[in-house]
């Protein structure tokens, strides 16, 4: 008797006991259904790559890198016209050789077909003589551009490409550049004897043709005696930018030091 009420009093603890872990669990399940869902995102946080820093100008004003700028460039418009005013500046250089006009190609190809080919060779180094001796004049024509140009953006042109400068000066130049030496380039094709020796050249190659073959010899020179100049001023500027040793002025050593880290 006493085995089975001791049997019937454990049963009903243990069913006891379940029924309230059953609740337990339960009261568990709901508040945790009552609570808001979260969901959390893995994000990938990338880390930029370090950049370069920018190159330091330090305390070099604007006006301060447009006078270092001006001074390369005077420099070697002075150095390019020392080079090219001389016998065979041009006609011996072949970065700023004058060659024959694209309109008279022609002419020479038909010249030396019959044999006049040191007739065409005439033609072509007169032209570079007359560049030579018209190139003398172009400093001062040069210098006074320089000075009187406006550097906007003199910074980025510091920190711009080997011949920024240069470039720069002939974007804003050109054309005024042209009209102040235009007049010298006619004058020095006169004195050399050019324009009568082209003359003569393309009147017997019109009459060989039966062609009414014509140019400008005048502004042909005019702008090939300029782009020479500028080439020269390129190579200088260059030279500044990437040769410390041709940095010869405190100025010149200042405003490009600046810009050796760029």
């Amino acid at each position: 008797m006493k085995k089975t009420i001791l049997l019937t009093s454990v049963l009903l603890f243990s069913v006891s006991t379940n029924a309230q872990i059953f609740e337990a669990i339960k009261s568990s399940v709901k508040d945790q259904l009552k609570k808001p869902t979260t969901t959390t995102t893995k994000t990938n946080s990338t880390t930029p790559a370090n950049s370069s820093s920018p190159v330091n100008l330090g305390s070099l004003t604007s006006t301060q890198i447009s006078s270092g700028l001006k001074e390369a460039l005077n420099l070697g418009v002075n150095e390019g016209v020392k080079k090219l005013g001389v016998t065979d500046g041009f006609l011996k250089n072949e970065a700023v050789k004058i060659l024959m006009p694209e309109k008279l190609k022609k002419i020479d190809t038909t010249l030396r077909t019959l044999g006049m080919g040191s007739l065409a060779d005439q033609g072509v180094k007169l032209l570079n003589r007359a560049a030579e001796d018209a190139v003398v004049e172009a400093a001062p024509i040069f210098t006074k551009a320089i000075t009187s140009m406006t550097i906007t953006d003199a910074k980025n042109i510091l920190l711009g490409s080997d011949n920024a400068a240069t470039s720069y000066l002939q974007g804003k130049t050109q054309s005024q550049l042209f009209n102040a030496f235009q007049p010298k380039v006619k004058a020095s094709l006169g004195k050399v004897g050019a324009d009568k020796v082209w003359t003569n050249l393309i009147s017997k190659y019109n009459t060989l043709t039966g062609q009414a073959v014509s140019t400008d010899l005048n502004e042909y020179v005019t702008n090939e005696t300029i782009n020479g100049v500028f080439k020269m001023v390129a190579e200088k500027e260059s030279g500044i930018r990437n040769n410390s040793v041709m940095r010869t002025t405190s100025l010149l050593q200042k405003v490009f030091g600046a810009q050796d880290g760029k």
